[in-house]
C-alpha cells in the first residue's frame, strides 16, 4: 500500500502494491522526447517505429491545447469542432479563470461547461469554431504491450512528447486524499510527465485511446519515477463528456452509491460523518458515527478502501456491510446500492 497521489493528498494506493506515491500530470516542468529503443530490433523495424511515433503526433498534435487554470499548467483535448474542450477536472478545480491556448498559438478564455470529479473529467468550452476533434480510438480493445504515444502542451504551441506501452489494464488510483477512486486506469510507461496532465496517449494509428492523468513520484528516487503513468481509458473520457457537453452534467455515472460521507479512520475503517437522506443506506439503517469496516465481502480499512470497493460494484446490487457502533458492537446489514448521482 505504498502508492499515493501527493499532489492532491491521496491516501496509499491498495491496488497498486510496492508502487510509490503517484501525483496528477499538472506542474510547470520541462519535457522531452523519448525516442524508442534500438537494443533489440533490426535497423529497418527502429525506422519504421520511428516514423510512425512522428506520424502519430502529426496526426495528434493540432488536436492537444494548453490549458492554464489558475496557477496550474496542463493539457486538453478539442472534443468537438464547436469549441469543447476536454480535460482533466482536477487541473480547473477552484481556478478564477481558464485560458486555453492552441496548437496553432491562438489563445481563447475558456468557461466551465460542467465537470465530474469521480472520474476526474471536464468539459470546457472556448469561442472558436473549425477545430479538428481528436479522434478517439476502443480503449476496451488494447492490450498490455501495446505501444503508445503521450502528446501533451504544457509550455504553449511546443508540444511535448513521450512513447512507451501498455503496461497494465484495470488499475485503481486515488485521488481526493483517497476518497475518490479512479478505476479501470491504463498504466502506461510513456511518462506523464508535468503539464501532460488531459492530453492525449494515443496508439500508432493515431487514435486517442487514453488521457494521461497521473505520473508517478519516488522520494527516493527524486522527484520522477520513470516507467509508470496512468491515464483515464478513452471509452470513458468520451463518454462522460459527451453528456457533459449534451446536459452540462452526468447523468449516468454507472457508479455505485452508498450515500454516505466518511472519514479516514486509518486501519481501523471508514468512519461515517453524514448520510444522504432517503439514500441507499439511509434505507438500510446506516447512522452518522458508525464504522464501516467491509462492504461486500471485502475489507474497508480506510476511505479510500471503500472507494475502491464500491468503484467495482454495479447500482442495483445487494450486498452486506459490516458496520462497528460507537459502543463497538458489530452488526451486518444488507444495503442496496444507489447510482452515483451526476456533477
Amino acid at each position: 500500500m505504498g502508492a499515493a497521489l501527493l499532489a492532491l493528498g491521496l491516501t496509499s494506493c491498495a491496488g497498486l502494491p510496492q508502487l510509490p506515491a503517484v501525483h496528477p500530470g499538472t506542474a510547470h516542468g520541462r519535457t522531452g522526447v523519448i525516442q524508442p529503443r534500438a537494443a533489440t530490433a533490426p535497423g529497418g523495424e527502429v525506422a519504421a517505429l520511428q516514423r510512425a511515433v512522428v506520424d502519430v503526433v502529426e496526426d495528434v498534435e493540432p488536436s492537444v491545447v494548453q490549458i492554464q487554470a489558475g496557477g496550474n499548467l496542463g493539457s486538453g483535448l478539442i472534443f468537438d469542432p464547436g469549441g469543447d474542450v476536454v480535460t482533466n477536472a482536477h487541473l480547473i478545480a477552484g481556478a478564477p479563470t481558464v485560458e486555453v491556448t492552441l496548437a496553432s498559438g491562438r489563445r481563447y478564455a475558456g468557461r466551465l461547461i460542467g465537470a465530474f470529479a469521480p472520474d476526474d473529467l471536464a468539459v470546457i468550452r472556448i469561442g472558436a469554431g473549425n477545430l479538428r476533434p481528436a479522434s478517439f480510438g476502443d480503449s476496451s480493445q488494447l492490450q498490455v504491450g501495446d505501444p503508445t504515444v503521450a502528446v501533451g502542451n504544457p509550455l504553449g504551441p511546443a508540444t511535448s512528447v513521450t512513447s512507451g506501452v501498455i503496461s497494465a489494464l484495470g488499475r485503481t488510483v486515488y485521488e481526493n486524499q483517497g476518497r475518490t477512486a479512479l478505476p479501470d486506469m491504463i498504466q502506461t510507461s510513456a511518462p506523464v510527465n508535468p503539464g501532460n496532465s488531459g492530453g492525449a496517449l494515443a496508439d500508432l494509428s493515431g487514435q486517442v485511446v487514453g488521457m494521461p492523468t497521473l505520473g508517478v513520484t519516488d522520494p527516493q528516487l527524486g522527484p520522477d519515477a520513470p516507467g509508470v503513468g496512468f491515464a483515464i481509458p478513452s471509452n470513458t473520457v468520451r463518454d462522460i463528456a459527451t453528456q457533459l457537453v449534451e446536459r452540462g452534467r452526468v447523468v449516468m455515472s454507472h457508479r455505485a452509491d452508498l450515500g454516505v460521507s466518511v472519514e479516514n479512520v486509518m486501519g481501523v475503517g471508514a468512519l461515517v460523518v453524514s448520510v444522504d437522506p432517503g439514500g441507499p443506506a439511509a434505507r438500510a439503517g446506516v447512522q452518522v458515527d458508525q464504522m464501516i469496516t467491509s462492504i461486500a465481502g471485502r475489507p474497508t480499512p480506510s476511505a479510500g478502501a471503500l472507494a475502491e470497493a464500491l468503484s467495482e460494484l454495479q447500482p442495483g446490487e445487494t450486498v452486506p456491510v459490516v458496520l462497528v457502533r460507537p459502543d463497538e458492537s458489530r452488526t451486518t446489514i444488507r444495503v442496496t446500492l444507489g447510482r452515483y448521482p451526476g456533477g
